[in-house]
Order: C-alpha cells, then sequence, then structure tokens
C-alpha cells in the first residue's frame, strides 16, 4: 500500500527491453533498507525491487503494464515519481493507495501561478464516475485532490511544496499521466450503482 505522498524523484538510468518483459533500472533517491521483493511505487505504479545495488535498483515490468501506464513511454534520463511502500505505524498523508492504475488521463492545460501551478487533466470516459470535486485521485502517484470536474475534464491547483518535490513541472500539454482512484470511492459508485439497478428491476 502507498499514500500519495512522493518521497522524492527517481531516475531511469537504462531499459532493458526483452521479449515479455521491460527491465527498468532506476537511481532512487533514497534506497536504504529496501530489500529484493519489496514494493516501490514508479509513477504510481506497484513495482517490485529485482535487484539493488546502492541506490539502483532494477524492476521487472510485464507487458500489460506497459500498455496500461505510461511506464512504456518512458525514455533514458527521465524523472519518475517514488515512494516506497507504507509500513505500520507510517503515519498516512495522502490517502490509501493500492499502485494498480485505472487509465491514462491526458493533460489538457497547464498554467503557472506564481509559485504554484493549475492543471486540468482529461479522463478517459470510463472512469469520469469516480472523479467529483474534492475527492481525492492519484496522479502519477501523486495524492491530489479533484478541484472543479466539468465534461470529462477536472482540475488540479498544485502547491510549490508538490511541485518542487514531484515531475509535475516537467509535465507539458498532451502528456498521458497515470491515474488511480481510492478504493472506497471504487466501492461507493459500485454500490450505488448496485443499489439503483435492483430498484429499477
Amino acid at each position: 500500500m502507498f499514500t500519495g505522498i512522493i518521497q522524492g524523484k527517481g531516475v531511469l538510468l537504462g531499459i532493458d527491453k526483452k521479449q515479455s518483459i521491460h527491465t527498468l533500472q532506476i537511481d532512487l533517491p533514497n534506497a536504504d533498507g529496501l530489500e529484493t521483493g519489496a514494493s516501490v511505487s514508479v509513477d504510481g505504479v506497484c513495482l517490485t525491487a529485482v535487484t539493488i545495488e546502492g541506490s539502483v535498483v532494477n524492476f521487472d515490468v510485464i507487458t500489460e503494464t506497459l500498455t496500461r501506464t505510461t511506464l512504456g513511454q518512458l525514455s533514458i534520463g527521465q524523472h519518475v515519481n517514488i515512494e516506497r511502500s507504507l509500513k505500520f505505524g507510517d503515519e498516512i498523508g495522502g490517502h490509501l493507495l493500492s499502485g494498480h492504475i485505472m487509465a491514462s488521463g491526458i493533460i489538457h492545460s497547464k498554467t503557472q501561478h506564481g509559485e504554484g501551478a493549475d492543471f486540468t487533466i482529461l479522463l478517459p470516459a470510463d472512469i469520469r464516475k469516480y472523479v467529483i470535486e474534492k475527492g481525492y485521485i492519484a496522479v502519477d502517484g501523486i495524492s491530489l485532490t479533484v478541484g472543479a470536474v466539468h465534461e470529462g475534464i477536472f482540475s488540479l491547483h498544485i502547491i510549490p511544496e508538490t511541485l518542487r518535490l514531484t515531475t509535475l513541472p516537467q509535465k507539458e500539454v498532451g502528456d498521458a499521466v497515470n491515474l488511480e482512484i481510492d478504493s472506497t470511492t471504487q466501492t461507493i459508485v459500485a454500490t450505488v450503482e448496485r443499489v439503483l439497478e435492483e430498484k429499477r428491476s
């Protein structure tokens, strides 16, 4: 499990493209105490550490993950958001996340406001029902609060500290981002849909 509080940015050092998987070699901002088999969120995607040499960690990524997330679009030298998995007793500063990406969104606009920034993101049709104003969403693994929602586009108001710690400043209009809706919201929406369907039948 993760919280969406990004701990720093990693750098993609290499990509080993094999027949059924890609191995990503990433220099983490902090690999202290990380063990082989541990989970790490990379741009919001839960990956397993395969080998560890100092701060450089290899992660195997299957074809399904490469096609459903932005990891298949990464290039060497690119920065990625990193969060280590939640440990018992840790403070939950964001909201609970699994690292299982539901869809990719597209950055629709980006506007600088002083030290902060505003973004709007275009949602794919199949997850629009989960995104509501003041609700939670994870964008590339970052726990954020949804602003206004209108015709499949939602807004985000990003504070300077989030910009400093994450890859959001490097994102441009047209770029894809990984989206995850928290499980509580998914459950509520599914329950309401089921109850309404039962009432109609």
